[in-house]
């Protein structure tokens, strides 16, 4: 277990990114503990205000993410201090995409629907995180051969597919499978191929005057919705908190 710990972990430089993803999940869940336990008035805890306005636990995850950012850069990324700075970056990662959706709406939606979306980031970033401690790079250019890497065309030309695959993902209205593709190209490939989602920019574009495609891309979303929606729901639930408005499921 020693050898495998040091030939996978530590020779490799992970340590660092291992430390920040622990302490990311653990920051996470704790914090959606905790303010569950505000919600339900349990418990010793409370929000915090300074001044009648309420402090938001993504302000002191930015400072941390600060800190263990630009610490991390200066170390090297070697080092007991480097370890130490991976888990303060973790923690302030932790609290920062634990509330994205308000980031992202500028509103307090965190007990909304629309605060789903956080707990759908940080599944997608520990997801993504997992991957590259478990050996992949960003564009999957892990499988070129030194040949390979030193033909700057050949490798420019990958970057470039794998970039526009990703792109044309998103503009397909499948976020995740872009974020993902990033890592796995094959991802990004099958959803660059397959049908948009019919209210996606790209469907609301070229759909437009093909009633064919668009029938046949609500037709297939209704059945991947039908499918997902409900597992996926109470993943977040059981997560995240049920929002506001519906029962509680935890």
């Amino acid at each position: 277990m020693s050898d495998w710990w040091y030939r996978n972990i530590v020779e490799p430089g992970k340590l660092p990114l291992l430390l920040a993803l622990l302490a990311f999940v653990l920051t996470f869940l704790i914090t959606r503990c905790v303010t569950r336990l505000i919600r339900a008035g349990k418990g010793p805890f409370h929000d915090i205000s300074a001044g009648g306005r309420h402090v938001h636990h993504v302000v002191p995850g930015v400072v941390l993410m600060l800190v263990g950012g630009f610490g991390g850069v200066a170390t090297g990324g070697r080092g007991w201090a480097a370890a130490l700075l991976a888990v303060v970056f973790g923690i302030g990662a932790g609290l920062v995409l634990d509330e994205f959706a308000l980031i992202l709406y500028m509103q307090d939606v965190y007990w909304s629907e629309r605060g789903r979306q956080s707990v759908e980031v940080v599944l997608l970033t520990t997801a993504l995180g997992g991957m590259l401690l478990v050996g992949f790079l960003p564009l999957g250019v892990d499988g070129l051969s030194p040949d390979d890497r030193d033909d700057r065309g050949n490798l420019i030309g990958t970057l470039l597919l794998h970039f526009v695959c990703a792109l044309i993902s998103l503009v397909k209205g499948k976020p995740k499978l872009a974020v993902l593709g990033v890592l796995v190209p094959v991802i990004s490939i099958v959803g660059a191929l397959r049908l948009a989602r019919p209210d996606s920019p790209w469907a609301k574009r070229l759909y437009r005057r093909r009633p064919r495609a668009r029938r046949r891309a609500e037709r297939r979303a209704r059945r991947h919705d039908a499918r997902w929606a409900g597992p996926t729901r109470r993943l977040q639930d059981l997560v995240g908190g049920t929002p506001t408005g519906e029962r509680e499921g935890t």
